[in-house]
């Protein structure tokens, strides 16, 4: 059995009594320090305040905010009363957030002001605007019939919602009464999270987890890391994605570590807080990583308390990796890697291994998880060094997309077993390699090549900083390479250079016809990488007609 099927309210409860004094939230920007004692205060007192306002078992309950402090509370308060706490992309327009709103059936929607230039507040009134006037916690709207209140979060008021402060205030005023009769009837196998796929191609899906799900993955995140009461977790990577909920929070929770989240990522407060508050872990995806180490003033900060972290969602050059290691003082990092579906990590490197492992696989299965490669043509499972689809099961696989009966049975077998869609390889040794989505697999004139291989070869270009390399449609080959470059600072390569450097050291079917230097890559709020983006970049850039785009993309 894995480690636990308690619900996150029981185990919160565990957590007070067994370390009530451990410190477990700390915004060192604010100097804000809550106990795991003071933190499930603050919980109880907010669940209190969304049952006193009409919220309980099973509503959804939207949130749309960058990670301050009390997105931590929602979530913990709306475990507690088996309510689902929906997280919302922070990068969301309007109609991507008319879209989840509506296909998720909130009840309710917590919000902040603004995020970034995005005015949040004029959003939702646009979207909502009997909001102006109606009373609170009774709202109809029009075009969402299901959504009843909006929560501001934060001390301000505005028109038709509540407010954190209004609620925490209900709370402190209900007995415990409600709480206790309600929180005894939710159970581990409840849906508490809904996150939403990122939505690389298509509409998101609203992948459901379970107590069961996130806090058992969390907990064997924690140990592949070697984490305990001693450990202190920066976390400057976004809470509604699962590499802040799960892999931050849940892991550190989970092992009574503290946390030491960040409002938004800025290179320079993550080398603050690690210094301020002796982190030993830190989290990020490869790009935040090297945006630290190429701070102008990284020099200054004593990083020498770091031990481990994650590194996840895009593949991390082996340079990036040795001065992670070294200057960073991370010589634990581990490499993690899953997908939502799978609360979300399935594979993860240890502590121990060798640089080549963490740069060239993604670790092995985590416990309680069985995890297969097998031909996406007829189901036959893979042998060593036999690239085909990574598909998973166990406790971890989510229970379903939310009203998309369909969708699911496309992606879970009759077996149980989840299809990730991305194409990987195992060794004799159990570890695992992504070689890229089924999906990105690039077929030129037959030949099969995955980006992955390429980029690894580009990355040794003297010059090189980052790389990705995406097929292009083309009426002869059917695609062909394209390789989109981030250059060093101060290096000056050019279209000529990159070719003639492949030349001869590649087969010839491998070697990038294309080749574009940008500043930067278009990426999810998580920081992977969106190549199909990158794709209609270049039929921009090189003029291909729209006609041999769409021919390529339904081939595929």
């Amino acid at each position: 059995m894995p480690f636990t099927d308690l619900t996150i309210g029981a185990y919160l409860d565990k957590q007070v009594r067994e370390i009530p004094d451990q410190e477990f939230i700390i915004y060192p920007d604010r100097n804000l320090r809550w106990t795991f004692a003071d933190f499930a205060d603050r919980v109880d007192t907010l669940a209190k305040g969304l049952l006193a306002v009409g919220i309980g078992k099973g509503d959804h309950v939207g949130i749309w905010a960058r990670n301050v402090p009390d997105w931590l509370t929602f979530m913990f308060a709306t475990a507690r009363i088996g309510a689902v706490l929906v997280t919302v992309n922070t990068l969301y327009r309007s109609f991507e957030l008319e879209y989840i709103v509506r296909q998720s059936d909130l009840k309710a929607l917590a919000i902040i002001d603004s995020f970034r230039d995005h005015d949040y507040l004029e959003t939702v009134y646009e979207l909502i605007p009997e909001l102006r006037t109606c009373q609170r916690g009774y709202l109809q709207s029009a075009r969402f019939p299901k959504l009843r209140s909006v929560i501001y979060i934060g001390q301000e008021k505005h028109r038709g919602m509540y407010n954190t402060r209004e609620l925490l205030l209900l709370g402190s005023q209900s007995d415990d009464s409600e709480l206790n009769a309600i929180k005894d009837t939710v159970a581990s196998h409840d849906v508490v999270n809904m996150q939403y796929t990122s939505g690389t191609t298509g509409f998101p899906k609203g992948v459901m987890l379970s107590h069961y799900n996130i806090l058992n993955n969390g907990y064997y995140i924690g140990e592949r890391q070697r984490f305990s009461t001693a450990d202190r977790v920066c976390l400057p990577v976004p809470l509604f994605h699962c590499f802040g909920c799960v892999l931050g929070v849940m892991a550190a929770f989970s092992h009574g570590s503290t946390m030491v989240p960040l409002e938004i990522f800025d290179p320079l407060m993550v080398l603050a807080a690690i210094q301020k508050e002796k982190c030993t872990a830190v989290y990020g995806v490869p790009t935040m990583f090297i945006a630290e180490l190429d701070h102008p003033m990284f020099d200054m900060f004593d990083l020498s308390s770091l031990r481990t972290g994650i590194m996840a969602g895009s593949p991390c050059p082996t340079e990036a990796m040795k001065n992670v290691m070294d200057k960073m003082h991370c010589s634990e990092i581990t490499i993690a890697y899953g997908l939502t579906e799978a609360s979300p990590v399935i594979t993860q490197t240890r502590t121990d291994d060798s640089i080549e492992y963490r740069v060239a696989s993604v670790g092995a299965a985590l416990p309680h998880i069985e995890v297969k490669i097998v031909d996406p043509e007829n189901g036959a499972i893979c042998g060593p060094g036999q690239p085909g689809e990574l598909c998973c099961r166990g406790y971890n696989v989510m229970k379903g997309y939310y009203n998309m009966p369909e969708q699911t049975a496309a992606v879970i077998d009759g077996d149980g077993w989840l299809h990730s869609g991305d194409q990987a390889e195992v060794d004799e040794n159990g570890y695992f390699c992504i070689t890229g989505r089924i999906k990105d697999m690039i077929i030129r004139g037959g030949e099969n090549i995955y980006p992955r291989e390429i980029e690894e070869f580009l990355y040794t270009l003297n010059g090189v900083k980052d790389v990705q390399v995406v097929g292009i449609p083309d009426r002869k080959y059917g695609e062909v390479i394209g390789a989109f470059i981030i250059l060093k600072e101060g290096a000056n390569l050019t279209e000529e250079d990159v070719q003639d450097f492949a030349r001869g050291r590649i087969a010839s079917y491998k070697r990038p016809k294309y080749v574009f230097f940008v500043d930067s890559f278009p990426l999810t709020a998580s920081g992977k990488v969106q190549k199909y983006k990158l794709r209609e970049i270049a039929r921009e850039e090189l003029g291909i007609s729209q006609d041999v785009f769409d021919g390529e993309k339904a081939k595929g």
